[in-house]
């Protein structure tokens, strides 16, 4: 997110000084069959917006997951078992009418009597847990670190400089998008009363006389804005929210002397200190949308007329609130896996991460016992377009230590596509590496349910994890004697690969080979994995490694 408004605050403020202010077999790699036909040249209906991450590759010339082609023709008759799926995030709205039917429940709790019915440490837990309490507002890790002198000096002394680098950054750009909203707002009242209407196009700015050096400026400016969304006011919006993101980033996530723990009453970085939280894992504001999203994406209710339709049926989703308005907690991360594999998930969708863990080894020690209880754990690689490869772009949570090899076979970690194939499916704000981001999924532009019983789009690698999750959810359903590592494998080997050259980290200067960018080189495919994992089910194949 913040790579996604500081590319357009540098563009918005150019602008601004310009004017003076039924198969058994898998489907191979279709190059040669994509590169014969003409692709998608043209923007996408709007129907193909919301539901591009299930088209098909080969049909379709869009690099979506070929959701749609594997219920019509591989599990549309048959039925499977139920797959529990954990999403921690930043809460869930559990009434939302495209959740409230796939929702998990505790059947061992009684719901609001303030007590522990079934004896698993946790009171009123019946849809998951909070372990964020009524918190919301978070800082980053180095900045908690600087504020309470946690980690070595080495630790600390990188945690100063991203802090005395991102603080005053994050005040220029609020500044900016200040002065070039006031910019905004001034053309645009201007114009709307010069042409006599609220609402108005590109077009009639070009029918106003400009007789004045300021309407000139005005018509100027409104031009410019007019390339970055389709009107107006959706400029205006997207203006207030970059705002209000480096508001936030200002007042919470880099401010040192800001304490966002203390509603919770616990000592987060005493792993022992486990009476904090609530039974009630919802959004505390309507802005806390990031898992309700997430959600939706894996198994928002399928075919019900409403909204969207979600990857996977037969799924129950258990939301765990750990990941706040700022950077989550080693502890809640490790105790919200520990307490998804206590009570019954198959998968866990984390969609978060951070570069500083002063409490790693909690979250390493969750994820081994989240394999041991064969739990497979679907991470987002995360939006700063750097490679992951590289020991100076650290990311937690992982499963590699940077010590070379992994030390469990049973997390998958996400990059992002957009959903034009070629040069640019890469998403530009989406991490990326041979050895530490395992395949790629659709991450740009998703649609997806939202607080409130409403719908809109999102991107990041958070949304590609899930996308992953609902596809793991699936195989889970239809197979449920393959385990947590044999599901990665399978997602792994089943997807597309392409050898197209492709942009990494939005910058031209960086194009590489698609297949060069990820563990497996490919886009992760619902069709393909379907059949290899019946294959696999059957005897009649092997996986080529079973190795971590």
């Amino acid at each position: 997110m913040t790579t996604t408004y500081s590319k357009l605050s540098a563009a918005l403020s150019l602008s601004i000084l310009l004017v003076g202010c039924g198969a058994t077999t898998l489907v191979s790699t279709p190059v040669e069959n994509i590169d014969a036909v003409p692709l998608k040249i043209t923007e996408l209906t709007e129907a193909q917006q919301k539901t591009w991450g299930h088209a098909d590759l080969i049909n379709d010339t869009i690099p979506g997951m070929s959701i749609d082609k594997a219920y019509e023709q591989i599990i549309k008759n048959k039925k499977g078992k139920k797959v529990v799926v954990a999403v921690v995030d930043s809460g869930i709205d559990i009434e939302h009418e495209d959740l409230d039917d796939v929702l998990w429940t505790n059947t061992g709790e009684r719901p609001n009597n303030g007590k522990d019915d079934d004896g698993n440490g946790y009171v009123d837990d019946i849809h998951g847990y909070n372990f964020l309490g009524e918190s919301y507002n978070e800082q980053l890790e180095y900045a908690r670190m600087l504020r309470l002198n946690i980690g070595d000096a080495s630790t600390r002394a990188k945690a100063r400089l991203m802090l005395d680098k991102e603080y005053p950054e994050a005040v220029q750009n609020k500044q900016q998008y200040e002065q070039i909203l006031q910019v905004v707002k001034n053309a645009d009242e201007a114009v709307r009363k010069a042409l006599g209407k609220d609402v108005y196009s590109k077009d009639d700015l070009q029918s106003i006389e400009t007789k004045t050096e300021q309407m000139q400026q005005n018509i100027a400016v409104l031009n410019q804005m007019f390339s970055y969304g389709d009107d107006i006011p959706s400029v205006i919006d997207e203006l207030n929210e970059g705002i209000t993101y480096f508001t936030e980033q200002v007042n919470y996530n880099l401010n040192k002397d800001f304490d966002g723990r203390k509603p919770v009453g616990d000592n987060p970085y005493d792993f022992n200190d486990r009476s904090y939280g609530n039974g009630n894992p919802k959004n505390r504001v309507d802005s806390e949308s990031h898992g309700t999203h997430v959600a939706g994406i894996i198994a928002a209710e399928r075919n019900n007329g409403k909204g969207v339709n979600g990857v996977a049926k037969n799924v129950q989703i258990m939301s765990l609130r750990a990941v706040p308005n700022g950077d989550e907690y080693d502890k809640d991360i490790a105790l919200a896996i520990r307490y998804a594999a206590d009570n019954g998930a198959k998968i866990i969708n984390c969609s978060f991460g951070k570069s500083f863990s002063p409490n790693a080894e909690w979250v390493y020690d969750a994820i081994k016992y989240a394999a041991s209880k064969d739990v497979l754990i679907v991470h987002a690689a995360g939006n700063d377009g750097n490679d992951l490869d590289n020991p100076e772009n650290p990311n937690y949570p992982n499963d590699h230590k940077y010590a070379g090899s992994e030390i469990s076979n049973n997390v998958i970690t996400v990059g992002a596509l957009t959903s034009k194939y070629g040069s640019e499916m890469v998403a530009g704000f989406s991490n990326y590496g041979a050895q530490n981001v395992d395949v790629f999924a659709p991450g740009a532009k998703v649609y997806s349910t939202m607080p409130n019983n409403s719908y809109d789009f999102q991107g990041g690698t958070s949304m590609a994890a899930p996308a992953v999750a609902g596809i793991a959810a699936l195989v889970r359903s239809y197979y449920p004697q393959l385990s947590a590592s044999q599901v990665k494998q399978i997602l792994m080997e089943s997807g597309l690969s392409t050898k197209t050259s492709v942009i990494v980290s939005g910058d031209a200067s960086k194009a590489t080979t698609f297949n060069t960018i990820s563990k497996s080189g490919k886009m992760v495919n619902a069709y393909n994995a379907l059949l290899l994992a019946d294959n696999i089910s059957k005897g009649r194949q092997s996986l080529a490694s079973n190795s971590k």
